[in-house]
């Protein structure tokens, strides 16, 4: 009879235990590591955190724009260190999801902002795709009543920022995902436009905004004039690019509104007596190492540094209330400084000839509508300093060799065909990955010029680095997953 009693208790234990951990894996509490760092809050909570994220920002792509900076004079190399990287805690986190050891945004934004991993493509959602997490964004407003900012230089229902206030299945639902933005009450959303705002017809996201009383913005004057009496506030930047996102760095004038003026506003708007928290996206970074336009891709890390900055500058002003957090989502593009054709050698101030991004480019041989040849080598010239075999050159390494010069001439006709009648086979994908053959040729050959190689024109599986600086700033040390992100926030920031 006692064995029959201690066999039943047995099992009703069992049935406890994973009774719990099916309970936690939908919560994504399973992932909660055992690291005496994330389990021991810090004495104080910060008032203000800034997290900010590269999207598709590797190593690589970091040290990339230190090297850019730095002095590549023989005998006296030396990098200049972006100012996040100067940060006293570093760490390193895994960035796959439930389905790849190759993640996509959404899943890496959910793993980050809610602590478990789930399928690609989902947002904020379980594996099973129905239980739903809670974002550290939406925990602080809810616990601790403080403000919340969304920045990016993507549109703001894109997959990253969606991931601190969206449950999705699907990334690409954008018309729930704008209602969702709305519905989540946060105080400041900045950067980008809304992708697919009146869906089939249905009423503008941005009338919906306005009748839930949001400030919609989308003028320089209008921004900047932005301050803590403004309200909720959505603004967008006065000039869009591609698909409704930001202007490039490399392509933005006195005229626009960078990252760092945004982060700026939203500092702006939302302090606080409560405290504020704020997560920045430069998600253009992403988009350059898909496109492997390494030139574009370092002037918008260069960007985040300097709204890293801004953050650095209010820290200074509150050094006992603020922590700073930067890190990635994943790695894009597969970018390497060193490249086969190159060998020991880089020529990274030859990127600096590179005047616009792949995508400012394409639209200027849009504009001039069926161009010769000719035309189109006195535009590479201009905008990418690159002159045909035997022309004069200020820099030798800018003249192109008789193999690179055909690459140019076979990526022209390719790109001067309709998109449909463009040749698509195995090769034509390694070439031109899907891009523009002429563009993503042009950067292939510069970047190759400069010393730098890329394995893809998708995500990579490589771990990501974190730089954390203040408050809390401890726990984001050592090695550990993406999703341990978020409970090393909701440790440093004291939530249940």
């Amino acid at each position: 009879m006692k064995k029959r009693l201690r066999i039943a208790l047995t099992l009703i234990l069992v049935s406890l235990v994973l009774g719990f951990a099916l309970y936690a894996q939908g919560t994504g509490e399973q992932n909660l590591p055992v690291q005496a760092s994330t389990s021991t809050n810090p004495a104080k909570a910060p008032k203000y955190v800034f997290f900010f994220i590269g999207d598709g920002m590797g190593y690589v792509q970091i040290n990339a724009a230190a090297v850019l900076n730095g002095n590549n004079t023989s005998g006296s190399i030396a990098l200049s260190p972006l100012e996040f990287t100067k940060f006293p805690v570093v760490g390193l986190q895994t960035t796959y999801d439930a389905t790849s050891f190759v993640p996509d945004s959404a899943s890496t934004a959910t793993a980050l902002s809610s602590g478990f991993k789930t399928h690609s493509g989902v947002i904020g959602l379980g594996i099973d795709k129905t239980t739903k997490g809670v974002t550290i964004a939406e925990r602080l407003k809810q616990e601790k009543g403080y403000k919340i900012g969304i920045i990016s230089s993507v549109t703001l229902n894109h997959a990253t920022p969606a991931g601190y206030y969206a449950h999705v299945v699907s990334r690409n639902s954008y018309y729930e995902i704008g209602k969702q933005m709305i519905a989540s009450g946060f105080d400041f959303f900045g950067g980008g436009a809304i992708k697919k705002y009146n869906d089939g017809g249905q009423a503008s996201i941005y009338d919906l905004l306005k009748q839930s009383g949001y400030t919609v913005v989308d003028t320089k004057d209008a921004i900047m004039g932005l301050n803590g009496k403004s309200g909720k506030v959505y603004a967008q930047s006065p000039r869009l690019q591609d698909d409704g996102a930001m202007p490039y760095s490399l392509d933005m004038d006195d005229s626009d509104v960078r990252l760092a003026d945004f982060v700026q506003k939203g500092i702006d708007v939302l302090d606080n007596s409560n405290g504020f928290f704020m997560m920045v996206e430069s998600g253009k970074v992403d988009w350059a190492c898909h496109a492997n336009d390494a030139a574009a891709e370092i002037d918008d890390v260069i960007d985040l540094d300097n709204a890293v900055q801004v953050a650095i500058k209010f820290a200074n002003s509150h050094p006992d209330e603020t922590l700073i957090v930067v890190t990635a989502d994943h790695e894009t593009g597969g970018m390497t400084i060193g490249a086969a054709a190159t060998g020991y050698n880089t020529a990274f101030d030859i990127l600096r000839n590179q005047k616009e991004s792949y995508v400012a480019f394409d639209n200027q041989i849009t504009t001039m509508k069926n161009p010769s040849f000719e035309e189109v080598m006195a535009l590479v010239k201009n905008e990418f300093g690159l002159v045909a075999p035997g022309m004069p050159a200020t820099n030798p390494n800018l003249v192109l060799s008789e193999v690179q010069y055909q690459k140019l001439k076979d990526a022209y006709k390719e790109a001067m065909l309709p998109a449909g009648k463009r040749t698509n086979n195995e090769t034509t994908a390694l070439l031109y990955g899907g891009y523009n053959p002429l563009s993503v040729s042009l950067t292939h050959i510069l970047n190759t010029k400069a010393g730098i190689g890329w394995t893809s024109y998708a995500h990579t599986g490589t771990p990501v680095p974190v730089f954390a600086n203040g408050v809390g700033a401890d726990l984001f040390s050592g090695s550990y997953d993406d999703t341990d992100i978020f409970f090393k926030l909701k440790a440093a920031c004291q939530l249940n």
